[in-house]
């Protein structure tokens, strides 16, 4: 059995497969970003479902595709909590930009992330290139939803927002200035306690104020992760995450300014890296 993970810092989807390619499961965790969390917290989250705790012993490979799997550090930590829990299997550990590859196109392209955090890459049809290693929620992260979610933070405090959304914000969200620093300075994961600010402006209807912020946004993102990339003039660009999702009409304004093609656009790469994988698994059997 196979098992294959796409792992963020809000949570982690992980599905099985048998040999012929079969769905048995499907689960989530918690996020497991090695960047982020420390080793005791990743692997209570493991060890917690109970799904996989019922099939550890009948995984005989892992693929894993996760945020803060850039560099050798944090690979190899991860990489040895699922070997310590899944005895029997081989690990295979990898950066999330794989996964946004692979769910997206099977030929060349640009392919970028937008969720929790955000990121891009180029991918040759193979293998992917990441041209711009990402420094995470306090220096990059541009059009993520951590940074949506410090920019309406900001602007409320510094009284930027339009007072009728203003009032809105505060009825669906604890603004406490105490509780705020404390969650970001003090607590555990503050790059998902921000952008869970970020609901707010897709669960309200779309506004003035709410297009400028995510169009600022988004050309930051394409100035600073995609134009540096000298093929997005050839190739499609293609954007994974719920952010590219639900703003995917301003990324097409932004693409439309820049004369860039925009390729797919998915919320969830994990059913792409499903069919991936059944792929790979008929070729293993020629």
């Amino acid at each position: 059995m196979i098992l294959i993970a796409d792992g963020g810092s809000t949570k982690a989807d992980w599905i099985l497969l048998d040999k012929s390619g079969n769905q048995l499961l499907k689960t989530r965790t918690g996020g497991l970003n090695p960047a982020v969390f420390d080793e005791e917290l990743m692997k209570s989250r493991i060890q917690e479902n109970l799904d996989l705790v019922t099939y550890k012993e009948n995984v005989t490979k892992i693929y894993f595709y996760g945020a803060g799997c850039g560099t050798e550090k944090p690979t190899l930590l991860l990489k040895s909590i699922f070997e310590s829990f899944f005895t029997n299997a081989i690990v295979e550990v990898k950066e999330d930009t794989y996964a946004a590859a692979f769910a997206v196109t099977n030929t060349p392209g640009i392919v970028c992330i937008l969720g929790t955090g955000s990121n891009s890459c180029y991918f040759d049809g193979e293998k992917v290139d990441v041209r711009i290693p990402s420094l995470g929620y306090v220096l990059m992260d541009e059009a993520s939803g951590n940074y949506f979610g410090k920019k309406l933070i900001r602007d409320y405090y510094y009284q930027k927002m339009p007072k009728a959304i203003a009032a809105k914000f505060e009825e669906q969200y604890n603004l406490d200035a105490d509780t705020i620093k404390r969650t970001i300075y003090k607590e555990n994961n503050p790059n998902t306690y921000l952008a869970h600010f970020a609901e707010f402006i897709f669960k309200n209807e779309r506004n003035c104020y709410f297009n400028k912020l995510l169009h600022k946004g988004m050309k930051d993102f394409f100035k600073n992760k995609i134009l540096p990339y000298p093929e997005y003039e050839n190739v499609p660009v293609h954007f994974v995450g719920s952010i590219a999702f639900f703003a995917q009409d301003i990324i097409k304004d932004v693409a439309r300014y820049h004369m860039i093609k925009i390729g797919n656009i998915v919320r969830r790469p994990i059913d792409g890296l499903i069919e991936y994988h059944r792929e790979q698994l008929k070729l293993e059997e020629v």
